[in-house]
């Protein structure tokens, strides 16, 4: 039997407002919308998606993947818990599965705030400023990253 490779999409606080939130910086598509597209362009992997508003939610949902050997990564979108999560820092760097950071708008070209990110460091990489196509491109990486 092959084993499928599953990976956690992990997304934090207000992103559940997708489609409705300032469409000209994060798009018309909802979170519902981003996450049938990973599946369909994936169809290979099993996908967990969670989404939550607390930032305590998102620490239990990547020890949670941590311990769970199917699941070989994850996709994190943390919202604004980005630029001053210091708890989400330490669960990233607390677990040994690689976390690919992910942000639809380019959080470099925005306030001066957005231009941090405290938990880049602890991640495998970022993803910036492809809207949508920053989670399959993140996707892709962890992918490449198993097959090394």
């Amino acid at each position: 039997m092959i084993e499928q490779n599953h990976i956690l999409v992990l997304n934090g606080p207000n992103l559940s407002r997708l489609g409705k939130r300032e469409p000209g910086v994060y798009g018309s598509r909802t979170l519902m919308d981003i996450n049938s597209s990973l599946a369909a362009v994936f169809p290979k992997i099993g996908f967990q998606f969670v989404q939550s508003e607390y930032e305590g939610k998102l620490i239990e949902a990547l020890f949670q993947a941590e311990d769970q050997p199917e699941m070989k990564g994850t996709v994190l979108n943390a919202g604004a818990l980005t630029h001053y999560s210091i708890a989400l820092r330490d669960a990233i760097k607390a677990i040994s599965k690689p976390v690919v950071e992910v942000h639809l708008s380019n959080i470099y070209a925005r306030e001066e705030f957005r231009r941090k990110s405290v938990i880049s460091e602890v991640c495998l990489g970022v993803i910036s400023g492809f809207g949508e196509e920053g989670y399959h491109f993140a996707v892709e990486a962890l992918l490449s990253n198993l097959s090394e």
